[in-house]
């Protein structure tokens, strides 16, 4: 591929769940390096939408490719191996293993060899890992669950990574603490596709931004486009 050329392409996307038509015809495009925000009110198809890029509908139709490379009908485990990453909302760390070994168990190199996010940088970009570097998963508060989970995917060196509802239930002090991370990230140069409720925090952070309804995209193009727009707050409901 070429540098112009978008890591993340999709188009026409349609994705059921049984006779649930959830997405209409979704196109999407992330270019490296890019942080997209991706908006609409719970229901909408947000969630579906990230699920159906990383393989996991199986129901799905629509065109899609990462890296110049066709994943329209990939399994997951393709997806992530191409350098993709993904924090889901539930969190996903291992219970039963240390803070160390949910790091370690992830590591590798990236797509270009590439070991920015090393452990050592981990731990100096969440010092409450650092301190807990022993205990086990299962043992960590929910915003530590939330970091050990971004820590874990930055450690695959990924070249897109996927954050959806990072800040969810979460204290105002941890959400503060994730949004900064969400900022370091952005600023090493990975591209990344954030979901949010704090639509304001997600544009700001954003370069471009994507509002989904009823399965549609009914607004797109530049963050500082987007969060000016006189529709937006009609169709996220505030």
């Amino acid at each position: 591929m070429t540098a112009t050329e978008p890591i993340l392409q999709a188009r026409g996307l349609h994705a059921w769940y049984g006779s649930s038509h959830v997405l209409h015809g979704v196109d999407v495009k992330i270019h490296r390096g890019e942080t997209m925000g991706l908006l609409g009110r719970n229901g909408m198809g947000k969630s579906t939408l990230i699920r159906t890029i990383l393989g996991h509908v199986t129901q799905r139709d629509g065109h899609i490719s990462l890296f110049g490379q066709d994943v329209s009908s990939a399994k997951p485990y393709e997806v992530a191996r191409l350098g993709v990453a993904y924090v889901p909302e539930g969190r996903g760390v291992f219970p039963n293993l240390s803070v160390r070994e949910n790091l370690v168990m992830a590591a590798r190199t990236g797509r270009s060899g590439q070991r920015d996010w090393s452990f050592e940088r981990v731990m100096e970009t969440f010092p409450r890992l650092a301190e807990r570097i022993s205990n086990l998963g299962g043992q960590l508060s929910g915003g530590e669950q939330q970091m050990l989970s971004i820590g874990r995917a930055l450690m695959t060196h990924p070249e897109l990574i996927i954050l959806d509802e990072a800040t969810e239930g979460l204290a105002p002090l941890i959400v503060a603490e994730i949004w900064r991370v969400i900022g370091e990230i952005r600023k090493s140069g990975i591209a990344t596709l954030i979901v949010d409720r704090d639509y304001r925090k997600v544009l700001a952070h954003s370069d471009v931004a994507l509002v989904l309804q009823k399965g549609q995209v009914v607004l797109s193009g530049h963050a500082e486009e987007v969060v000016t727009s006189e529709a937006l707050s009609g169709f996220l409901g505030v």
